[in-house]
């Protein structure tokens, strides 16, 4: 009765008429919390692949190999003779880069190419890193693998993963490495995020060797590097990633969040689909604020048309021959030196800005030095990986350009103005549910790492900090 009573009390008060809803909501999203919490994230399959020509062994092996890049004589005078017999067609008068590569451009860079450049000095400064090769899904992938020289007691070291894109390669990641594994001796102010850096080539890039079997996708990279990770003793690490280091490592993120404590991407892959995208699209330039946008995204995405229509179509000629049919314009490059540096090292150039479209040597020695973009192609070179490297473009499209599965892990993006698409933070967040850092890059553009090794790695650890404060 005395519990009667007081029930018939509590109802009847109107300060607890109040009350009553107000606790019922409390403990309902309460309630929605905890389901919510307990709600098992989707994620990729995970599979398993053979990639080896014949037959699969029983059991692989796991041995992990030191690598050196050696060159010869011959593999030098091979390339100087292909050098010496280039033949041109003259360019249109005031053509600049717009019909792609200028050809009175190209013979300067050759000219340096055949006599001053020196390959044996940069094969040292390619070696100056620690190189490995392992056998993963029966093929020998390459990989560096760099630590801090120097460990402060009590310090810990992230173990970060680096994946390149193309047409670049590992060593578009040299510049950033000592800023990540020794910040301190590089002028970088708060020591306390320090990395071991592991810079792999993409299976069929570089020093990776390229897959036997048809179907390679990103996913399977994905896998593969987990596994390489994991060969290594690591159970938890950092990603990051450009280009197809972007969706190589967002696929890794879908895969094993569990292993991957953040995700830090210049460039990323959504879909542009959808009524509300174009909604989205429609108001951006007019009521940016309505749609989640802020002024710095209606500078970087309008006029629409011009920046994400008219320059896409411009820039992307290559993707529909290696999406299709890689390997008939592949054998040409891999024959011929000097085709294969106009075809890369236009990249380089209006992905960099796409201002230097109207400059007669594209721009590229106002960011690059000559060594470094010829280094870079060499690697494509003396591999004979520009085929594997183009059927990459084959292998995942259009199959996988979706996501599949929302991403959880946290995730830091680093905007560069010059990025061939610019995507808002409000569009990420359909896809990354777990946005730590969004940053507006004051410079730079498609290939960060070997454009703004600095901003990069200063973006990088501001996100790790967060994340390991989370």
């Amino acid at each position: 009765e005395s519990i009667l009573s007081r029930i018939r009390s509590f109802e009847y008060s109107p300060k607890n008429a109040v009350l009553v809803p107000a606790a019922a909501l409390g403990v309902g999203g309460m309630l929605v919390c905890w389901l919510m919490s307990r709600r098992k994230i989707k994620t990729l399959e995970m599979g398993d692949g053979w990639w080896g020509s014949g037959e699969k062994p029983l059991k692989e092996d796991e041995r992990i190999r030191p690598f050196r890049i050696e060159t010869s004589d011959k593999e030098i005078q091979d390339l100087h003779h292909r050098l010496d017999q280039a033949r041109y067609t003259p360019p249109l008068e005031g053509a600049a880069f717009h019909y792609g590569f200028n050809s009175n451009y190209l013979q300067k860079v050759v000219a340096y190419w055949r006599n001053q450049f020196d390959w044996r000095k940069q094969v040292e400064i390619l070696n100056k890193y620690p190189h490995f090769q392992t056998t993963i899904e029966g093929i020998n992938i390459h990989f560096i693998h760099v630590k801090p020289s120097y460990v402060p007691h009590g310090q810990t070291v992230h173990p970060l993963l680096m994946v390149h894109g193309w047409p670049g390669s590992f060593y578009e990641f040299y510049k950033i490495i000592p800023l990540l594994t020794e910040p301190a001796t590089h002028g970088l102010s708060e020591g306390d995020v320090v990395f071991e850096v592991i810079c792999p080539s993409i299976p069929g890039y570089g020093f990776s060797e390229a897959p036997h079997q048809k179907g390679f996708d990103t996913i399977a990279a994905a896998r593969i590097f987990h596994k390489l990770m994991n060969r290594l003793g690591f159970k938890e690490y950092y990603v990051q990633g450009g280009d197809w280091g972007s969706r190589i490592t967002t696929n890794m993120a879908q895969m094993l969040p569990q292993s991957v404590k953040g995700l830090h991407l210049n460039l990323i892959f959504i879909s542009t689909r959808g009524l509300g995208r174009m909604i989205s699209v429609m108001l951006g330039s007019y009521v940016p604020w309505l749609v989640g946008l802020t002024k710095e995204d209606v500078r970087r995405m309008y006029p629409f048309l011009q920046k994400n229509i008219y320059n896409l179509l411009r820039e992307s000629g290559y993707l529909h021959i290696q999406a299709t049919k890689p390997d008939t314009a592949g054998c040409g490059l891999n024959d011929s030196p000097v085709g294969l540096a106009a075809y890369i090292l236009e990249k380089f150039s209006t992905w960099t800005d796409k201002s230097f479209l109207h400059m007669d040597d594209g721009g590229l020695e106002s960011k690059y030095s000559l060594d470094d973009l010829l280094t870079n192609v060499m690697i494509y070179w003396v591999t004979s990986s520009i085929v594997p490297s183009m059927r990459f473009y084959k292998e995942n499209f259009p199959s996988s350009l979706d996501l599949r599965v929302d991403i959880y892990v946290p995730t830091g993006i680093a905007a560069f103005p010059h990025e061939i698409v610019h995507t808002p933070r409000t569009w990420a967040k359909k896809n990354f549910k777990n946005i730590v850092t969004y940053s507006y890059m004051p410079r730079g553009g498609h290939f960060a790492a070997f454009e703004e090794p600095r901003l990069l790695a200063q973006d990088i650890r501001h996100f790790v900090r967060k994340v390991e404060q989370l």
